[in-house]
């Protein structure tokens, strides 16, 4: 029997697990799928906006696979931390597949972007999420009445929905309480989501951007001298993909005409690139922008023209990128695990034993469900090894092993009572299940799985 070990249960840890054991080359596998949360899903609990409850449904599917009787759930557990290194944990098992993301966020690079109030989106996103490691965060919300988002794709959106959103909107999620009660004391009256290049090159889908345009007491709008700037604005249907195309489409509906008022407003900016945080004091008051235009080969050109945007918390959201995950080798250019075919490699050499799979393999791209071709890649090699894997000797069973070395795993009884606590927290709230946001809420919970 193969004893294998997926690092991380979010889309891609929980796909790979279920091809492992769905597959019929190689019978008895059994799988231990670890994260270093005592919660599992991964970014479809921490990173999906909690007012997109359909894609959050996704967990019904997942939980689905992670309660298979050949699949078991190990929450905090850390790898590469000091209870279990990389070389311990493949000691434990037949071979180990890591899945573990793209948790770091790409820097601006410019001037004043250590200022007080200058913010990633990933940490804005975490916080609102309830991630743990994001309890104590603080966004200065009561203090800022503009705020700027750097980035054009759907974490930027998800942003700028958040912050031009109500209350009334959110209650019904499963927001932490303090996020939502910080958001209901937020002065924010306006959001400028900036992009250096043209609307016809945004990176977010259609469905996103029209969100925007349905929310309660919120203006939208578009700057049609900047829209006009891209060559397809004028023209979509000249060479463009449908998805460029519809939301060039939505943006004109939004360009030009008389203003339809609101509480809020949410500008849509374009053909600005970012130069310089400014601040005062230690805190951010503004961004100074340069005026871009197309280059005629995809990208953008600066003009010599600047623009200085005032605001009181700025959230950049450029990118995602790997994080080195101790024992691990890595490509600090590409922010990913070399590999082939999902094989890690070594000095040039495939290690068998140790595969990758999701965005620590390919990069932070694709959607949810690229995920899943990706982890039947790695799956592949993995069986293709199996004959070799097979005559390694192992430990009957790893978990004995984790708890010798001082670790506390999180089983699934203990996931289940921390719902359990969520959904009591969230009635005591008047509101439904709620996210416990801290470590400590979330041990606590767990432990009374007994």
């Amino acid at each position: 029997m193969l004893r294998i070990a997926v690092v991380g249960s979010g889309p891609s840890g929980v796909y790979a697990a279920q091809t492992l054991v769905q597959q019929r080359e190689v019978p008895g596998v059994r799988v231990d799928v670890l994260d270093r949360l005592p919660a599992p899903y991964g970014l479809v609990r921490y990173g999906v906006a909690p007012d997109h409850e359909k894609i959050k449904s996704l967990q019904g599917s997942l939980r689905t696979v992670l309660e298979d009787e050949r699949i078991r759930f190990l929450g905090n557990v850390e790898v590469g931390g000091p209870g279990l290194s990389t070389a311990r944990l493949l000691e434990l098992y037949h071979a180990v597949v890591y899945c573990v993301g793209a948790a770091r966020d790409r820097l601006l690079g410019i001037p004043g972007e250590d200022l007080v109030g200058v913010h990633s989106a990933t940490a804005f996103v975490a916080w609102y999420s309830g991630h743990p490691d994001a309890a104590a965060e603080a966004f200065g919300l009561p203090g800022v009445d503009a705020a700027i988002v750097v980035g054009a794709g759907n974490v930027a959106v998800d942003v700028t929905r958040i912050l031009a959103r109500g209350v009334p909107e959110l209650a019904p999620t499963d927001m932490p309480h303090p996020a939502l009660g910080a958001l209901g004391e937020s002065a924010v009256r306006e959001v400028q989501m900036v992009a250096r290049r043209g609307p016809s090159q945004g990176k977010f889908t259609t469905k996103e951007l029209r969100e925007l345009g349905t929310l309660p007491g919120v203006e939208v709008r578009a700057d049609p001298a900047e829209l006009a700037v891209d060559p397809a604005y004028a023209d979509p249907g000249a060479a463009l993909p449908a998805v460029n195309r519809r939301n060039v489409e939505v943006l004109r509906g939004w360009a030009g005409g008389p203003a339809a008022g609101g509480e809020r407003r949410i500008a849509l900016r374009f053909f600005l690139r970012p130069v310089e945080v400014l601040g005062e004091g230690g805190r951010v008051t503004g961004m100074r922008f340069e005026r871009t235009a197309p280059d005629g080969r995809g990208g953008v050109t600066g003009t010599g023209a600047y623009e200085d945007v005032p605001a009181q918390l700025v959230l950049r959201s450029v990118g995602y990128q790997g994080v080195p995950l101790p024992g691990l080798p890595f490509d600090e250019r590409k922010g990913t695990v070399p590999h082939a075919g999902g094989r890690v490699v070594r000095a040039g050499r495939a290690s068998v034993g140790e595969y990758v799979a999701g965005w620590i393999k390919r990069g932070p791209t694709g959607v949810i469900g690229t995920n899943r071709p990706c982890a039947k890649e790695t799956v592949s090699s993995l069986l293709q090894d199996a004959g070799t894997l097979a005559r390694r000797e192992r430990e009957r069973d790893p978990l004995e092993a984790l708890r010798a070395a001082g670790l506390r795993p999180v089983e699934w009884p203990g996931w289940l009572a921390i719902e359990t606590a969520e959904a009591e927290l969230g009635r005591s709230l008047g509101r439904r299940s709620v996210k416990i946001p801290d470590w400590e809420g979330l041990l606590a919970a767990a432990d009374r799985a007994g």
